[in-house]
């Protein structure tokens, strides 16, 4: 069982974060000890874990709500789910490519101004 601020250090994420998380429902509520302290179990990291990874990714927060709420109605949303990572997989996707033609134009201009550089 960790507390939350040793979940915040082991993700890297606010302890603001982690509450308004759990608040939302992108993870799932957390266990709390006599004192009131959040105690997080391994369970609980692995949302974590998942969620940080997924919003680093650019998914948006009301997807995951979405992808949250459908787990925790059991197996008969599993083509559901599959369906909703299947989609934000083809957006990233686009994103990636977007991203990647912005760098390829990114390289052409440094290699101008380098080449000007160059030259004078």
């Amino acid at each position: 069982m960790l507390t939350i601020a040793e979940v915040s250090d082991k993700f890297e994420l606010s302890q603001d974060t982690l509450r308004y998380y759990e608040r939302i429902g992108l993870i799932p509520r957390v266990n709390r000890k006599k004192s009131g302290f959040r105690s997080y179990t391994e369970e609980d990291c692995r949302w974590v874990e998942f969620i940080k990874c997924m919003r680093n990714a650019g998914l948006p927060v009301e997807v995951l709500i979405e992808y949250v709420a459908l787990f925790q109605q059991g197996d008969e949303t599993l083509e559901a789910r599959k369906e909703l990572l299947i989609e934000q997989r083809r957006l990233l996707n686009s994103r990636i490519e977007d991203m990647q033609s912005t760098m390829e134009r990114l390289d052409y201009k440094i290699e101008r101004y380098q080449e000007a550089v160059v030259d004078k």
